[in-house]
């Protein structure tokens, strides 16, 4: 299933994907759109009214217009929305839970039910942990920025509903170090890492959805064809509008799965070994928390010289 990697809702009104997802930097980046700055203002007005301190306000403006977006996401998507935990948390297990249940409270006041919408988390243990919690409250999550063997299985082990593996970046990094331009599909390492999560997960039988993310080309979208989900930018989208759609066949099957590994139950220490020892996936997963948190701390200064104005 396709789903589409925005917050542009002209683009979602163009490719009419099943879900939709967004983070900080995509949600900073659309905020600065004129067509989108009632959205803004509204989290703004709902800042100014929430919070003793001008901290608190900001913090629940952030909140509102991710929410905000997710809204106007779900008036065109007929599934699920993901919506991100402030990536700041990372490493909290109890304060994602808080802010896990504070999102989820305003999509409620929005008439949205929590049945359509996807709880974002980072990948770290306590992120992990927060999602075992929230999911057996009922509440669905997609752990993030994750890119290693050692997360996927720590995920299904705590039945989170859907994990985004983002391939483009574990791509991104090994073309860095080894000085390559370019890789085929097939042995592109990003790609890779998606096939050996999907084919571990079909083997152990995991209900975990996997949704490969972070695509920097149409050739690995294309190799990855027949995985749960695929996560797709609009100009992705656009170049596989055009392409050979002979060039399109299923390589992945749930039902045939290629070998893969004994299940991999790892408990804390074990984890951060895992992730330590995997100098890509140590790596981008902090890399990846510093770049949200950049942005979240961008999107603030926006909206704390609003309410301040």
């Amino acid at each position: 299933m396709v789903v589409a990697d925005t917050g542009d809702f002209n683009q979602l009104e163009k490719y009419k994907p099943q879900d939709s997802t967004t983070n900080p930097s995509l949600v900073f980046a659309a905020s600065s759109l004129p067509q989108y700055q009632h959205l803004v203002d509204d989290a703004v007005a709902y800042g100014k009214k929430h919070g003793d301190n001008i901290a608190k306000q900001v913090e629940n403006a952030i909140d509102k217009i991710c929410v905000n977006f997710g809204v106007e996401i779900l008036k065109i998507v007929p599934g699920r929305v993901s919506t991100e935990v402030d990536a700041r948390l990372s490493f909290d297990t109890e304060a994602t839970i808080a802010k896990a249940h504070q999102l989820l409270k305003l999509y409620e006041d929005a008439g949205i039910k929590k049945e359509r919408v996807l709880i974002k988390i980072a990948s770290t243990w306590e992120g992990i942990e927060a999602a075992r919690q929230l999911e057996k409250e009922g509440i669905h999550c997609n752990l993030t920025l994750l890119f290693s063997l050692a997360q996927a299985a720590a995920c299904a082990e705590a039945g989170v509903t859907l994990i985004s593996p983002f391939a483009g970046r574990i791509t991104d990094f090994y073309k860095q170090k080894e000085g390559v331009k370019d890789y085929p599909a097939a042995s592109d390492p990003g790609v890779v890492s998606v096939k050996t999560i999907y084919n571990y997960y079909k083997t152990h039988g995991y209900k975990t959805v996997v949704m490969g993310a972070s695509f920097r080309s149409k050739e690995q979208i294309i190799e990855l064809a027949g995985c749960d989900y695929l996560t797709i930018s609009p100009k992705l989208l656009e170049e596989l509008a055009h392409a050979n759609a002979d060039l399109v066949v299923k390589k992945l099957d749930k039902n045939h799965p290629e070998k893969s590994r004994d299940k991999w139950v790892l408990n804390q220490k074990e984890f951060a070994f895992a992730l330590n020892s995997d100098e890509m996936a140590h790596f981008k997963t902090a890399e990846g928390i510093r770049n949200f948190v950049a942005d979240l701390h961008k999107l603030g200064e926006v909206l704390q010289k609003r309410i301040q104005a």
